[in-house]
């Protein structure tokens, strides 16, 4: 949209999380606009099918990413435009710059061509006499400012646009100023907790502390300050049975529920603990009879002939998102319609769950979008949106703010799922270090169940790629290979969690290549590179991160620093990272620098691009060295920092991000830089140590730790 000031709003339809999406898409409208970069702004768009993300569902098709074929083409088209029917409002998956990458160039373009169209009409001139630049159009010396021919291009329809050769490119690639950095600095309310509505009310909530409980006692009497304190059913999205008041403040309604002598029944779930899900998850990684994803050579023949195989088993525990904001929503119920203000990664499927919980017509709900304090995939989910609206209707005609506490949101989230995995390999020679791999990994299906919990069909059912993603579909050539998932039913809520499957399974692939290289005897920068012939973007990639790691390939320790090496190929990205790891700290070892070398194609905006290797860096070590949430007697333990430790500013390493120069269509950003970290980390702690630690959260054993 432009205003008759000349002022230039795009209209996102992806979250801003503070990924910096809406910057991202604002630079491709403006690239192709041809307009000035102070007068963009960016506002949320409505729910419309128009808006759907095709390339999130497109890209989780369980196919290695370098097939190709008719079936596989056939199978991505048919997705596609199965997509663009359903029209799913989704910011996930990293894929909002590639879902809009063509869309918000052609919008720009387009717009830029009617402009032209209406200053030539306007001239009497043909358009061929007519050039846009930083928000007018030039002819001869005559020129007119956007805002005054927006009103008549408005009414154009240009055919067939062309777009810019990255050559060309005047915004793209630059480091520009983030569209939303100032207001966030000053403190502006844009996020869900920021909402305040005219005679709004508060509403904490308590849950049920073990899985499947349900309330049996509570005292439901009025207080001052307390309008209201009453049972609440699951409804149906995934949260669980709880208890609500609704005061005047946030802090009345917590104390209210303090004092209201609340029981809870038996957990049908009571034995449930880690241990033993990690125990039945270690079976069943044994036992490689679950959903082959890839299967090439006959592996297993060759393992049983090989006279030098390496086996080790790698285990993850469950993961919470610890997003700095807690789940919340404001809703109001008012005379057959329905507001809801709240920050979602799926604006659909909240108006989708408002309407359902209140039995309205979905045209009845209106959603406002709010900035997010953090989604990492747990603002895909709508249980909290779905609680505040059962909340709002037992409250109607005032608007209520649903906050969860931290212990809320750290016991009832839909977690990373635990997971074990178990790898094999038949080594080889120089041309060929592995003559044959096979992985077999269990967990909980993260994906399929969100897809439960939503409604979201398409994706229920099925093979769940991001059971075994990071496993199959990595760059490296082997002589064969099979990799297969055992799912496993567990009454513990998991979704997507940021990079899903990759989290855990480039930690159990990338620490296995280092063993088999160590029990090689070969460099495991070499020993990688030698299966990579066929992938030179992803060896360029290896290689910068090594070169400016002053990567030691004989492995030796230097002033007390080891180095540890990971490469992995996720959501279209090539990241390779190189740790430094010295002794020292309660934990027997400090992590002191982290080099990323990142391909994630043309970079839109590089400084975002850096921000989110940093951001991913950091969350990456605080799931290796810190991360883990447990179960025991049916519920979870964790309920906030003290117990479930972030990663400290005394504890961050330097951090180090370089970009490959690429004019290839930009891949995914936001999650891609994680998956490395843990196992160059872990291949680093080996290096130093001499033990090889194979179980997330690292913790060397005190004997090591001098």
């Amino acid at each position: 949209m432009i205003g008759a000031d000349g002022v230039v709003t795009v209209v996102s339809p992806k979250a801003e999380m503070g990924q910096g999406i809406t910057t991202a898409l604002a630079m491709l409208v403006a690239e192709e606009l041809e307009c000035r970069w102070e007068d963009v702004r960016v506002a949320p768009s409505p729910i419309d099918r128009i808006y759907g993300n095709i390339a999130v569902v497109v890209d989780g098709l369980p196919f290695h990413p370098d097939a190709d074929g008719p079936l596989v083409r056939s199978m991505r088209w048919l997705t596609a435009k199965t997509m663009r029917e359903l029209g799913v409002m989704m910011t996930g998956g990293s894929s909002s710059v590639r879902d809009c990458w063509e869309i918000a160039r052609e919008a720009g373009a387009t717009a830029r061509v009617a402009l032209l169209e209406a200053a030539a009409a306007r001239a009497g001139v043909a358009v061929s006499e007519c050039r846009a630049s930083q928000g007018r159009v030039i002819i001869g010396e005559q020129s007119f400012g956007y805002g005054e021919l927006a009103a008549d291009a408005a009414t154009r329809r240009p055919g067939r646009v062309t777009l810019k050769e990255p050559a060309a490119f005047t915004i793209i690639g630059r480091d520009l100023a983030r569209l939303d950095a100032a207001e966030k600095a000053r403190g502006a309310p844009l996020f869900g907790l920021d909402v305040r509505i005219d005679g709004m009310k508060y509403a904490a909530v308590v849950m049920a502390p073990t899985f499947g409980a349900v309330p049996t006692q509570v005292d439901t009497a009025p207080a001052p300050g307390v309008h209201a304190v009453f049972t609440l059913e699951p409804t149906g999205f995934g949260d669980p049975a709880a208890v609500v008041a609704v005061a005047d403040t946030w802090w009345h309604a917590r104390e209210a529920l303090r004092t209201r002598g609340i029981t809870w029944s038996e957990s049908p779930h009571a034995g449930l603990s880690s241990e033993a899900i990690l125990a039945d998850l270690r079976e069943a990684a044994r036992e490689p009879s679950g959903l082959p994803f890839r299967s090439v050579g006959d592996t297993e023949e060759i393992l049983a002939q090989a006279t030098r195989v390496i086996e080790a088993t790698y285990e993850a525990p469950y993961l919470a998102h610890a997003t700095m904001e807690p789940m919340n929503a404001t809703v109001r119920v008012t005379d057959g319609t329905a507001e809801c203000w709240v920050g979602t990664q799926v604006p659909g499927f909240a108006r989708k769950a408002v309407a359902q919980v209140l039995d309205f017509d979905e045209g009845r709900v209106t959603i406002h979008q709010r900035a997010l304090g953090g989604g990492f995939g747990r603002r895909l989910d709508v249980d909290f949106i779905a609680q505040a609206a059962a909340i709002a209707k037992r409250v109607p005609g005032v608007a209520v703010q649903l906050l969860w506490s931290r212990e809320d949101d750290m016991r009832h989230d839909a977690y990373r799922p635990a997971a074990v995995g178990h790898l094999s390999a038949a080594l080889g020679d120089a041309a060929q270090p592995i003559r044959a791999i096979a992985s077999h990994s269990a967990s909980q299906a993260p994906f399929k169940s969100y897809s439960r919990r939503v409604g979201f069909a398409l994706t229920a059912a099925g093979p769940d790629k991001t059971t075994a993603e990071g496993t199959w579909d990595q760059p490296y050539a082997f002589g064969a290979i099979r990799s297969t998932h055992a799912e496993r039913d567990v009454p513990v809520p998991v979704g997507s969690w940021r990079s899903v499957g990759h989290s855990h399974q480039a930690f159990f692939v990338e620490s296995f290549l280092d063993e088999c290289a160590l029990a090689a005897g070969r460099d495991p920068l070499a020993f990688r590179l030698a299966m990579l012939e066929a992938h030179p973007r992803a060896a360029a990639v290896l290689r910068l991160a090594a070169e400016r790691a002053g990567w030691r390939a004989d492995g030796t320790v230097v002033d007390g620093v080891a180095q540890g090496l990971a490469l992995h190929w996720s959501f279209g990205s090539l990241v390779a990272q190189v740790a430094e790891v010295e002794r020292g700290g309660p934990d027997g070892f400090r992590v002191r620098r982290i080099v990323s070398a990142v391909d994630c194609g043309l970079p839109v905006h590089p400084a975002g691009v850096r921000q989110q290797v940093e951001g991913s860096v950091v969350m990456g070590l605080t799931a290796a060295l810190r991360g883990a949430v447990t179960v025991t007697g049916g519920a979870v333990v964790q309920g906030n920092f003290h117990e479930y430790p972030l990663l400290r500013i005394d504890e961050c390493p330097i951090i180090e991000t370089h970009l490959v120069a690429s004019d290839a269509v930009p891949t995914g950003i936001g999650e891609p830089a994680l998956p490395p970290v843990a196992p160059a980390v872990a291949n680093a702690i080996a290096r130093l140590t001499g033990v090889r630690l194979r179980t997330l959260p690292l913790r060397l054993p005190a004997e090591a730790r001098v």
